[in-house]
């Protein structure tokens, strides 16, 4: 089964008075729909702009792997384990929330940054905060998240290129930039699909772009 799921119908929020865009793929805080509360382990898809200067406070989170992918800008991170430091454009960052950690996520950089944020739950509760940074992830090597069984898979495929879709039991597919065909329906920028028993599924650029696939149990 394949549920495409539009970037214009993402549920709005953040506080643009703030410089804060947000647009939540799935049931988020007051935009509450019981019919999209999660897809396997992933409970939330945010794809977040801040303006230069703005952010979001020190905040906690438990139970929680928080996987961040900066399409453009800097993202300055801190958080209670005494981590801090800045993630890049094209790095990925994986902040296991464990039994309880808070931390600060702001742009303290003169350009805009726009980055997409994906929450899982993990395969069991508790446990110590880990933090990791990966600087520069190559295309499609593989990042694994053991804590949550999931897999990213980060493809950068060029006009006309195949990617191949693995063939899990679920695959979350998000695109960053570009167009591509997949299973005859056509996938923008903020679009994604959750896929369900899938196999030999194989999407199909239209432009050079960027996309989040994450393998899942």
């Amino acid at each position: 089964m394949i549920d495409v799921r539009r970037g214009a119908d993402r549920y709005e929020g953040g506080d643009p008075s703030a410089g804060i865009s947000t647009r939540h793929a799935f049931s988020f805080g007051s935009s509450y729909d019981p019919d999209n509360l999660r897809f396997g382990p992933v409970l939330a898809c945010n794809e977040e702009q801040l303006a230069p200067g703005a952010g979001f406070d020190e905040h906690p989170h438990s139970h929680t792997e928080i996987l961040t992918w900066v399409a453009e800008g800097e993202l300055a991170h801190q958080d209670s384990t005494g981590e801090r430091g800045l993630v890049a454009a094209g790095d990925v960052q994986r902040l296991s929330a464990g039994s309880g950690v808070r931390h600060a996520e702001r742009n303290d950089g003169d350009r805009p940054l726009r980055f997409v944020q994906i929450w899982l739950a993990p395969l069991a509760a508790g446990g110590a905060p880990s933090y990791e940074v990966v600087r520069g992830l190559p295309d499609a090597t593989p990042y694994p998240l053991p804590a949550a069984g999931a897999t990213l898979h980060v493809r950068r495929p060029g006009a006309g290129e195949r990617v191949a879709v693995p063939a899990a039991e679920r695959v979350y597919l998000h695109v960053v930039r570009g167009d591509l065909r997949l299973d005859g329906e056509e996938l923008g920028p903020g679009d994604s699909a959750r896929l369900t028993g899938e196999k030999d599924m194989v999407a199909v650029a239209g432009s050079p772009g960027e996309l989040l696939i994450l393998e899942l149990p």
